[in-house]
């Protein structure tokens, strides 16, 4: 086995600290004490503390738009499902350790603070490429990039959160399945796959919107057939 390196050794001494004194009463003194590490090794790794809790933001963050960069008009969807992916895989590799980083955020008001922000930047990311994905099909709409851009982001969220609390048993799957359902709301009219959730026909076929209902079907139907009909309720 491999011998840890300082950054490890930091992160490592920091959390077993915060866990038995908590993380206002834990100081950057303390936690170079109990590396073996002097200050200087901890600031050449990290800016502060709170820096040792939060994993690599602006690595993960290239990784994501590396990801959605490499791909064109076509493939622009399946891009933002990769991106996704690659994230939550961070997390899950790091394994206790995002567990004991979701409790501290959790109990640390200003830790949650922090990750709030954290989340915003992904948004952003994701909104922007989406704005320019929209922008290239010739359907451009700043809403449905923003509304597309939060619920990416909900999605995985959503599955990293279930995970972290020990409720998911393949998250991986989980989130793929999550974002097929943000991709069919919003795939962007004429788009490979998408048509918009309009439910409009054309010459090629008709589309069949499915939906749930707590109403039973003898008496939804009438108006089912009205709105094929096209006729007025």
């Amino acid at each position: 086995m491999s011998k840890p390196s300082a950054r490890e050794r930091l992160a490592q001494a920091a959390f077993a600290l915060f866990d038995e004194r908590g993380y206002e009463q834990t100081t950057v003194d303390d936690i170079t004490e109990r590396a073996g590490l002097g200050r200087t090794t901890f600031f050449r790794h990290y800016r502060s503390k709170e820096d040792v809790i939060f994993p690599d933001h602006e690595l993960m963050l290239g990784q994501v738009r590396d990801r959605l960069t490499s791909s064109n008009q076509r493939t622009a969807l399946a891009a933002v499902s990769d991106a996704v992916r690659l994230v939550l895989l961070h997390y899950l590799a790091e394994g206790d350790l995002a567990r004991r980083r979701y409790a501290l955020t959790s109990a640390v008001p200003a830790l949650r603070d922090r990750e709030i922000v954290s989340v915003a930047r992904y948004q952003r990311l994701f909104r922007e490429f989406i704005t320019d994905w929209m922008r290239d099909s010739g359907e451009p709409d700043a809403l449905r990039a923003e509304l597309m851009a939060a619920a990416v982001v909900a999605a995985h969220n959503h599955v990293l959160r279930r995970w972290l609390r020990a409720e998911s048993p393949d998250p991986i799957r989980e989130v793929d399945d999550a974002m097929n359902q943000v991709i069919g709301l919003f795939a962007v009219p004429g788009a490979p796959g998408g048509t918009g959730g309009t439910g409009s026909t054309d010459d090629s076929g008709t589309t069949i919107v499915a939906f749930q209902t707590g109403q039973d079907i003898e008496t939804v139907l009438p108006a089912l057939r009205r709105l094929i009909e096209g006729t007025p309720g």
